[in-house]
């Protein structure tokens, strides 16, 4: 017998066995059911590419079955049968969502007909979905721009390690990339018709995130008017994300080995035992083993998320992705903001790839988006690139910490830090000086002090 099933709902059994055995003759199984009631509960179990249902039944009619039917599995498509056919009645069933209407006594032809083109109409789907997963899955992995050997490096593992079920543990710098990663191994991994559920552990306080994860019973607390599923519920047969696992408190942390271990959890305030069927990604920013040498980290559990490490290089040991990048980023910022630009200037593009960009990828994308939204002309230029504010003081520390060698004085080391300031901004005095965090007085007080000669004065 083929994988397609079918369901046939009739009050009379007699008439729904012969329609079975017609059926039968065309290849096809199909299950019976007396009532609509049994038609829900095998539903619930079982998928069916189609249901043919009589319309008059008693309590339940073929239609108000369908709405359920529809409700519970939208796959399945909905023929209903009857002895009263009428054109109001064909004009309701298909309003309600049936797929056609047949008047008795049916034409074992035609019905067989109808339910191949179904049963192809369902095939064709299903290849389109798989289709636009696997674009999906390769658009994500596509957006883990990199041309560097780190970045091949991290991309290769991410493709050897997405078909299998191994847990993973993600590192590297805030801003690198590692949701990203994340997002691109489950997309490409079996479990990809499945959900990605991400959790935040960073985010959430210690007292909620055991219920974020687990979930509760009705009546754990104060509050708990209702049984609420967990993350890790919602992830049934696919994948939860634990972004910044290492904020997560020691006493959670021993529940997770469980998890882990057993594949198995109580809601909180419940004492039946749920099992799940879940794949594990984990990130942080953090080194863990500091954490745990100084007992904030379960070694144990260290050992369970450490199956397979995955490390994203800061973008400053990738220099050579960053142009690579900021165009990405630019063509995508122009089209969300309605903005024409030829591109990015030469001395623009210098100033970005001499930067640390402490905030990673991440500031980079906020640094074009910026440059985007304010820059006047056709041509990102180098005064359209501001770096993001709370980093000033550390671009700051990088000028001074390139400057200090022994035998500089006081005067000289000021000197020098004017000068480099000066000079990393293109003679900018208002940039300069905010680089430095002084008022563009201040800083021109000192130019003549130390008789530095006069970049650009814009505001």
């Amino acid at each position: 017998m083929p994988d397609e099933r079918i369901l046939l709902v009739d009050d009379e059994r007699q008439a729904a066995e012969a329609l079975r055995s017609n059926l039968r003759l065309d290849g096809f199984d199909a299950d019976v059911a007396t009532s609509a009631a049994q038609a829900l509960e095998l539903v619930g179990k079982t998928s069916y590419e189609v249901m043919i249902t009589d319309l008059r039944m008693p309590g339940t009619s073929g239609i108000e079955l369908c709405d359920e039917v529809r409700r519970l599995a939208p796959d399945t498509e909905v023929i209903i049968v009857t002895a009263y056919g009428t054109i109001e009645n064909a004009v309701e069933a298909v309003k309600r969502g049936a797929y056609d209407y047949l008047t008795k006594p049916v034409d074992p032809e035609k019905l067989a007909t109808l339910i191949r083109r179904i049963i192809e109409v369902h095939r064709l789907r299903g290849e389109n979905r798989s289709l636009r997963q696997q674009i999906q899955a390769e658009k994500e992995a596509d957006r883990l721009i990199g041309s560097s050997p780190k970045m091949l490096q991290v991309l290769e593992a991410v493709r050897t390690v997405a078909p299998t079920d191994a847990t993973v543990l993600i590192r590297g710098e805030s801003g690198t990339g590692k949701e990203l990663v994340a997002t691109a191994i489950h997309h490409l991994s079996p479990r990809a018709k499945q959900p990605l559920v991400k959790v935040n552990c960073a985010a959430i306080p210690e007292t909620l995130l055991e219920d974020e994860l687990f979930g509760h019973e009705r009546g754990a607390f104060t509050g708990a008017h209702a049984q609420r599923k967990g993350r890790f519920e919602t992830a049934h047969r696919g994948t939860i994300f634990l972004d910044e696992i290492a904020e997560m408190s020691p006493a959670l942390q021993a529940k997770l080995l469980r998890v882990i271990q057993e594949r198995e959890f109580e809601r909180v305030g419940g004492s039946e035992t749920i099992p799940v069927n879940v794949r594990i990604l984990a990130s942080t920013n953090r080194i863990l083993e500091e954490r745990v040498r100084d007992g904030q980290f379960r070694e144990d559990l260290y050992y369970r998320i450490n199956v397979v490490p995955i490390v994203l290089p800061p973008l400053r040991e990738r220099r050579e992705d960053i142009l690579v990048l900021a165009q990405y980023f630019l063509e995508r910022f122009v089209l969300r903001n309605r903005r024409a630009f030829k591109g990015i200037s030469t001395k623009a593009e210098r100033m970005l790839v001499e930067y640390r960009w402490p905030g990673n990828v991440r500031e980079l994308q906020n640094c074009i988006e910026r440059a985007v939204v304010m820059a006047r002309g056709e041509t990102i230029e180098a005064e359209d690139i501001w770096f993001t504010p709370d980093v000033k003081r550390m671009a700051h520390e990088d000028i001074a910490a390139e400057l200090v060698t022994d035998g500089f004085s006081v005067e000289d080391f000021e000197r020098k830090l004017l000068a480099a300031a000066l000079e990393k901004t293109d003679g900018n005095q208002s940039r300069a000086a905010e680089l430095l965090g002084l008022t563009r007085r201040t800083l021109q007080y000192r130019m003549e002090k130390y008789n530095i000669s006069a970049g650009k004065d814009e505001a």
